[in-house]
């Protein structure tokens, strides 16, 4: 089974990139202060709340992540280790404040991390933000990321308790029309209501998780009826308790409700995870088949911003290889 993931060519569709840094990047940077196997990337750690999450996530990525460099070699290492598990399609996204915590243009922080890229991987870079980013110091720049012509769009992240801004439509709108894809996080720490007013009021077609819209059978049906794809990262999930346990996620259940959902690592910093053990979990825990794995395989393809020619090529490499196993 490790060899049939290993052949399919994947997507990774939900990943942030500082909380992608590769910890071995630490380790070299100082080792004395990083030590090589924390306690909080192992399997069986659990977080004890989004924010015990996210302050290890921010101790971590932002004494790496200074200069417009080095994001270019953090994403280097990243997109090699991608590169060696047959991955052939990024979406990342870098947080937006962080332009102003180094002092460095967001379209810079673009530059380097597409210019990391290897031969045969396409990337995508898209600027992450807080809901409470709208009413800061980064209002200006959120009403200018229309013209950041790199930017392949945008993702509402962080923490479900803050409200969304009652303009946050009118920009993503704006975004779309730009030709960017608009994303948001819901139904992660919140409940399926937050899943729909992200595709009724945010008009999104991306939501990073929406793993709670199972809670209401009226949204799935919404997600499925709309065409909603929701970008899932199961490890991430049990890591932060969304999910008791993975045997419990909700993953088949949207599946088979026609909810396309894709498969990702979310912050592989914070979990040690890949796309591949992303893809053996589902079958060590939920028994998933073999046609199932190549079913989420091809949901990434059908959302990825490519040709369509190569969009077709690779779908029917899939259908090849599951045929042939």
């Amino acid at each position: 089974m490790r060899d049939f993931i290993q052949a399919l060519p994947k997507t990774e569709t939900h990943l942030h990139v500082e909380g992608a840094l590769p910890y071995e990047l630490l380790v070299q940077l100082d080792p004395g202060r990083w030590r090589p196997d924390p306690d909080f990337r192992a399997r069986s750690y659990r977080y004890a709340s989004f924010p015990d999450f996210e302050r290890i996530l921010l101790e971590h990525a932002l004494p790496w992540f200074t200069s417009a460099e080095r994001y270019h070699e953090a994403a280097r290492l990243m997109f090699a280790q991608h590169a060696a598990r047959n991955v052939r399609y990024v979406e990342t996204s870098f947080h937006l404040p962080v332009t102003r915590f180094i002092n460095v243009p967001g379209p810079e922080i673009i530059a380097a991390i597409r210019s990391a890229a290897p031969a045969g991987l396409e990337v995508r870079v898209f600027a992450g933000m807080l809901r409470t980013d709208f009413e800061g110091e980064l209002r200006p720049v959120i009403d200018r990321l229309h013209e950041w012509q790199d930017l392949s769009g945008v993702d509402l992240h962080g923490h479900e308790v803050q409200a969304t801004p009652r303009d946050a439509a009118a920009v993503w709108a704006r975004l779309r029309a730009a030709g960017k894809v608009t994303k948001c996080h819901a139904g992660e720490f919140d409940g399926a209501e937050r899943v729909r007013e992200a595709i009724e009021v945010l008009g999104v077609r991306r939501i990073q998780h929406g793993v709670r819209a199972i809670e209401d059978p009226a949204v799935v049906r919404l997600a499925a009826e709309r065409g909603i794809t929701f970008d899932v990262c199961p490890l991430s999930n049990v890591g932060l308790r969304v999910v008791p346990a993975l045997r419990d996620h909700p993953i088949r259940r949207l599946m088979a409700a026609g909810v396309r959902c894709t498969v990702s690592t979310d912050d592989p910093l914070c979990f040690a995870n890949s796309v591949n053990d992303e893809y053996a979990a589902l079958v060590e825990e939920l028994g998933f088949s073999r046609a199932e794995l190549a079913s989420v395989a091809k949901a990434g393809w059908e959302v990825a911003d490519v040709p369509s020619a190569a969009r077709e090529a690779m779908v029917a490499s899939i259908n090849r290889i599951a045929v042939a196993t």
